[in-house]
């Protein structure tokens, strides 16, 4: 039995890594989708019947509690997933299991508010709107953007917010394959720069809506005016993971501190950027 952790690619080993360190001697199974990586510019049902796939080679290698550390999936796939496929796998598995996405987190991070909470909305005049004096910038990909998630979530919670999210098409594909950091760093300045001309200034604090931009975390801040709050999605998911098992004793989880790391494209080891990142070269085994 073990804690799953499923990304498109090598962006979630981002929050893998901080899991790991928080829960280490519990048993994980990470699963890469590289064969269809990345999931930004797919379509909506294409994320969704993707994403299920994973989730059930995730359950067949033992996952009782999978996090899904890819936002583009938790975005679009999740809820389908909750609401109508994880009972019926869960009575099929005959075992307590869930899946869980990051979005949640990160936003209970950028508000400072927990998910049960809502704004008040009540009947206000033109005169007494409240104007947003904070602005959250969100870095992601095009199908995260498209969801609208992090507007519509964090305007829930926090109506003195003012939430622009930039797509970064590309980017995760360029990080994935391990491109040379000065090409990932003109890309990252690009859209730093293009969000700051959209929203006529830079950003009070930024998320990065992607796992993978995570690995490049440094080129960000570089980016952005120095001392910017960014919300690093790792800890919030590790934090919000911590309460839920706490709530939640009937998983089992394993206690031998296995590592297994799954791919469904080519298996070996992965780019340079990878290895640097995680600390040491780091091989995929075929999913």
């Amino acid at each position: 039995m073990a804690i799953g952790v499923f990304d498109s690619g090598v962006g979630g080993l981002t929050v893998h890594r901080e899991l790991t360190r928080r829960f280490h001697d519990r048993d994980f199974v990470y699963l890469a989708d590289q064969a269809n990586a990345p999931y930004g510019g797919r379509g909506g049902e294409e994320i969704v019947d993707l994403t299920r796939a994973g989730c059930e080679r995730l359950f067949e290698a033992g996952a009782n509690v999978i996090v899904l550390a890819c936002n583009t999936a938790s975005a679009i796939a999740l809820r389908r997933l909750q609401q109508s496929w994880v009972p019926e796998a869960r009575a099929r598995h005959g075992r307590p299991i869930n899946v869980l996405g990051i979005i949640v987190p990160t936003i209970e991070a950028a508000t400072g508010m927990p998910w049960a909470y809502e704004a008040e909305r009540s009947a206000r005049s033109l005169g007494d709107k409240i104007e947003a004096i904070d602005v959250t910038g969100v870095f992601c990909t095009a199908a995260t953007a498209m969801s609208r998630v992090y507007e519509i979530e964090i305007d829930n919670r926090r109506e003195d917010l003012a939430v622009f999210s930039e797509p970064c098409p590309g980017l995760a594909g360029l990080i994935e394959l391990g491109a040379p950091a000065e090409e990932l760093r003109v890309v990252v300045e690009d859209h730093v720069d293009a969000l700051r001309r959209r929203i006529g200034r830079h950003p009070d604090q930024a998320i990065l809506g992607c796992t993978h931009y995570e690995m490049v975390a440094d080129l960000f801040a570089a980016a952005l005016p120095p001392g910017t709050p960014v919300i690093h999605q790792p800890t919030a998911v590790a934090d919000a993971l911590d309460r839920y098992f706490q709530r939640h004793p009937e998983y089992d989880l394993g206690g031998s501190g296995r590592r297994d790391f799954l791919t469904t494209g080519r298996a070996g080891h992965q780019s340079e950027l990878v290895s640097q990142f995680w600390g040491a070269p780091l091989s995929f085994q075929p999913a």
